[in-house]
């Protein structure tokens, strides 16, 4: 493991002429699956708005593969149950810690499964509402609120993030549903400056992972 580690930062440290970021796939019964179209969309979008070099080409993982080094950034969305296996736990842990970064992206009803699941990932971390003078508020695209693409409990739109050793390394998106907002836009309707400020947010995260 000690090795992967040291080619995964070595990775990182090398200027190369693409990135490319993977969804993460996990058990329990949810839909880790779902909004094919999003990262697709958001890394097209990024591409052509903020000069990054994403490989279109969007690769599934899973927390304990050792593939998962080859990912500066993994998705993981859905609407259920998530369960992370102990070597899930371990491998999410190392990954995160190595370097890597995860975005959640609550599809509704993810809430109170992954942030169980967080706590067996870091027992010692707890999610923290991000001001919105932090980076990842103010790359190419500036933002004083997470934008709401869709309507749940009622409740404010939050972006939460996990600090390891003082480095951000996991955003969650909570009452935003982001990862809608970049769907193809027939899929939900969503009017198209909503999807463009979503795009834009999801744009800020790839800028702050890329950059940090």
């Amino acid at each position: 493991m000690k090795t992967v580690f040291v080619l995964f930062l070595f990775c990182l440290s090398v200027p190369v002429t693409a990135q490319q970021v993977a969804i993460l796939k996990y058990g329990g019964g949810g839909d880790w699956y779902a909004n094919p179209t999003a990262i697709p969309n958001l890394v097209k979008f990024s591409n052509e708005h903020n000069n990054t070099r994403i490989t279109e080409k969007v690769e599934t993982v899973e927390a304990n593969s050792a593939d998962i080094y080859n990912y500066p950034i993994v998705f993981m969305t859905g609407h259920g149950n998530v369960s992370f296996s102990p070597d899930e736990v371990e491998g999410l842990r190392n990954y995160l810690t190595a370097g890597g970064f995860l975005h959640i992206s609550d599809n509704y009803g993810l809430d109170p499964y992954i942030r169980t699941e967080l706590k067996r990932v870091f027992p010692n971390l707890s999610l923290q509402e991000i001001p919105y003078d932090h980076p990842i508020y103010n790359q190419d695209f500036k933002f004083n609120g997470l934008p709401k693409i869709h309507e749940h409990d009622g409740k404010p739109a939050q972006g939460f993030g996990l600090f390891y050793e003082g480095r951000l390394i996991c955003f969650y998106d909570y009452e935003a549903d982001l990862s809608d907002g970049w769907e193809d836009e027939a899929v939900h309707n969503d009017p198209p400056a909503l999807r463009e400020k979503a795009l834009q947010m999801g744009a800020n995260i790839l800028a702050y992972v890329f950059e940090n």
